[in-house]
């Protein structure tokens, strides 16, 4: 086993890239080739989750990639079910890629970890999402679906190298997160505004000189750079002569970025719900 943080265990941190579960494949096709072909992808399964024998050896292969795609959910766990296998196959003698190859091929896939035996380590600080709260009160049980579902979709995407998707999602829920606000009380009266230029512009107005107000102020700008075709192009298209696409770490960037200020939205209206600023 791979040391690591116990909490990525029971909550993923994120998805491995598919493209990086593809690269895994194809290893593990060239070291069953040097044995007992059958053997050794069933070893590599049971490692990613699969249960029981397949019927065949076209079972067995068919039956390891669908493993693989359920255990992908959860990168560190994903890495280390490979590693061990192959840790495994070199101890009978087989020939596995090594530390530095694996190493390599993670970093290719922009998978956010680097294997330093005996440990797992992100190399990118961005590599485990910005948690959002599981409980929010202030918020019903078909808004907090919204919210979770559209999290994991945007996670889905990311994992799947689809940067612009992924953060198109996370800002349209960025985007329907501020209207819980309409109808909040604020020192000018009340929100009155349906969209979220103009929800969060009415809360900056009246938290102007606070720390409340710069808040706000840094996710107009950054929902302002992303909408824009010469910026993020992930709201109006992007301009093809000016724009520049997202790249992969941008894009986790981003989407960590939208999560925190997703987080700050719902902690803030349930502050104000308690001190009976927000509205019902």
């Amino acid at each position: 086993m791979l040391n690591f943080d116990p909490s990525w265990r029971f909550s993923s941190p994120g998805p491995a890239p598919a493209t990086l579960a593809r690269a895994f494949y194809e290893f593990i096709e060239k070291i069953a080739a040097q044995g007992n072909t059958w053997r050794i992808v069933e070893s590599f399964k049971e490692a990613f989750g699969g249960s029981g024998t397949s019927s065949s050896l076209s079972w067995a292969w068919s039956d390891l990639d669908s493993a693989m795609r359920r255990a992908e959910e959860n990168a560190p766990l994903f890495i280390e079910a490979f590693y061990n296998v192959c840790l495994e196959c070199a101890a009978g003698g087989l020939a596995v890629p090594d530390v530095s190859l694996i190493n390599r091929t993670l970093a290719q896939h922009n998978a956010g970890y680097q294997i330093q035996p005996p440990n797992l380590v992100a190399t990118n600080p961005q590599a485990r999402p910005i948690p959002v709260p599981d409980v929010t009160p202030s918020l019903d049980a078909q808004a907090r679906n919204l919210i979770e579902a559209a999290l994991e979709e945007s996670d889905r995407l990311l994992g799947e190298g689809k940067s612009r998707q992924a953060v198109s999602e996370i800002l349209w829920l960025l985007e329907s997160v501020s209207t819980v606000f309409r109808g909040t009380g604020t020192s000018d009266g009340t929100v009155q505004g349906k969209y979220f230029n103009k929800i969060i512009g009415e809360l900056k107005d009246s938290n102007r000189g606070t720390a409340q107000g710069q808040i706000l102020e840094w996710m107009t700008k950054l929902h302002g750079y992303l909408s824009s075709p010469t910026g993020g192009g992930v709201r109006h298209g992007i301009d093809l002569k000016a724009g520049i696409a997202i790249q992969q770490n941008e894009a986790r960037l981003y989407c960590n970025l939208i999560r925190s200020y997703i987080t700050y939205l719902i902690e803030e209206h349930e502050r104000l719900r308690k001190t009976g600023h927000a509205a019902a």
